[in-house]
């Protein structure tokens, strides 16, 4: 494997994980989904998706048809993120029969700090760095999620309200803005122009 960054002593849980599972060019895979500059995945995402990664290898190691089975939530059971405790344990039990090393498996599933680690200290890797305008256009789309999930709601309730005969109302259309008015140099803006804008009225000629 083509790591960039190996030091003396033990080696980093990740790392080890790769080697001890043959998992050749996932720490690739794992920077470039990082440090992509326009799909980034989270070190949350990717320390699930390595982890889903390890229940293949091991089903695999045990000769388990993965065909077959939905590794994406055999993980989530193993975890303990879905089902009930019941179906945690029936599916252990079930693994364990096939020949799964349960306990040792669920050990070596790694966390999203355990990703940042092995990317940032063993492999060097860094993320691009953002511009002002790229973080300003990170809160507008967030704010315009926000936007129109107001909308989407004011018009359920408006709905409900009407099909239940508490409110009488024809067709309408359900309108929301946010709109920024600067004190000092009495501008109004949209959210979004302002953001767009990269500032107010302040500083002009």
């Amino acid at each position: 494997m083509d790591e960039r960054n190996r030091s003396p002593g033990p080696m980093p849980k990740v790392p080890r994980l790769l080697e001890k599972y043959d998992l050749e060019g996932v720490g690739d895979e794992l920077e470039a989904q990082w440090t992509h500059p326009d799909e980034r995945k989270s070190l949350r995402t990717l320390a699930e998706s390595f982890n889903e990664r390890l229940v293949r290898a091991a089903l695999e190691e045990a000769r388990v048809d993965t065909i077959t089975e939905d590794v994406g939530h055999l993980y989530e059971l193993l975890s303990g993120t879905t089902g009930s405790r019941g179906e945690q344990l029936q599916a252990r039990r079930r693994l364990e029969r096939a020949g799964v090393d349960v306990e040792t498996l669920i050990e070596e599933f790694v966390s999203y700090g355990a990703i940042r680690s092995y990317l940032t200290n063993y492999r060097d890797a860094s993320l691009p760095e953002t511009t002002d305008s790229d973080v300003r256009r990170t809160e507008r789309e967030a704010i315009e999620g926000l936007r129109q999930r107001t909308v989407a709601v004011t018009e359920s309730k408006l709905a409900r309200l009407r099909d239940t005969d508490r409110l009488e109302i024809g067709s309408h259309r359900v309108l929301a803005t946010v709109q920024v008015v600067c004190e000092d140099c009495h501008s109004q803006y949209g959210v979004s122009e302002l953001l767009e804008a990269g500032g107010c009225d302040c500083d002009a000629p």
